[in-house]
């Protein structure tokens, strides 16, 4: 059985760690290299590190970060925000990362999807993508620039046409439950988790251990994303494993 991931997510921005509530409230939580740190040494699976002042204002691959961060760790690691060529993606995978995370970009030109995974492997060209409900078309829809702009893509149109293209993996964010600590969002996750074969990284809502739990036990999804609450330590990782275990769900030890 293959086991589950548990992921943290680093949102990062002009250099700091942050931390908001659907996507807004950022506050400042730490250094990127440290917290990079610890989170290898606690036992986490993947790192995830977004890069959100790149996907907001624009400014260069922040390369310097992901070569410190890459030389202290043991476990992948994923990079995103901003990312928009198959030379950003050279130059990422050169400084140490292990993946790259596209969204936006992809949305200007679903042929870099393709491109990217025929130049480096799909295993390395994760999707991410960005869902929030609409009451009134009742139906779920892709935003972009880390969640501030909404498309007209309909999300699970969106998913089945990037997995056609040859994305290895998507990091599926619910807006709606992002930074609530509510829960993931069951529902739209084993949906989108039926429709593709690769794996999935369910992003947005986790607030404890149970939500974790319940995650893997009602859907196929490969990974559960986080951030405040591993950044506050309102949930030790090593915990979490154990509950999971208990649980029956297989996971990772060190």
């Amino acid at each position: 059985m293959i086991k589950k991931r548990i992921i943290p997510c680093l949102d990062v921005k002009e250099g700091r760690v942050v931390k908001g509530v659907n996507f807004v409230g950022l506050r400042d939580v730490g250094d990127p290299v440290e917290l990079a740190k610890r989170y290898n040494a606690e036992g986490a699976d993947e790192l995830v590190f977004l890069d959100i002042s790149k996907t907001q204002n624009g400014h260069d691959l922040m390369i310097d970060v992901i070569r410190a961060t890459a030389k202290t760790l043991f476990i992948p690691l994923t990079i995103g925000g901003g990312i928009s060529t198959v030379d950003d993606i050279r130059q990422l995978l050169n400084a140490g990362a292990d993946k790259v995370s596209i969204n936006s970009a992809a949305i200007r030109n679903s042929q870099l999807i393709r491109e990217a995974s025929e130049v480096f492997g799909s295993q390395c060209i994760c999707v991410a993508i960005d869902v929030k409900y609409d009451p009134e078309e009742k139906d779920y829809f892709v935003h972009t620039h880390g969640g501030s702009k909404k498309t007209d893509i309909r999300a699970f149109e969106w998913i089945a046409q990037c997995a056609s293209l040859g994305a290895g993996e998507f990091l599926i964010t619910s807006m709606d439950h992002d930074g609530v600590k509510q829960g993931f969002d069951i529902e739209f996750l084993e949906r989108a988790n039926r429709m593709v074969d690769i794996p999935i990284i369910a992003s947005g809502g986790a607030g404890e251990a149970d939500h974790f739990t319940e995650l893997f036990q009602k859907t196929g999804v490969s990974a559960g994303l986080a951030a405040s609450i591993f950044h506050n330590k309102e949930v030790e990782i090593k915990d979490l494993k154990t509950d999971l275990h208990q649980s029956g769900i297989e996971v990772r030890f060190i």
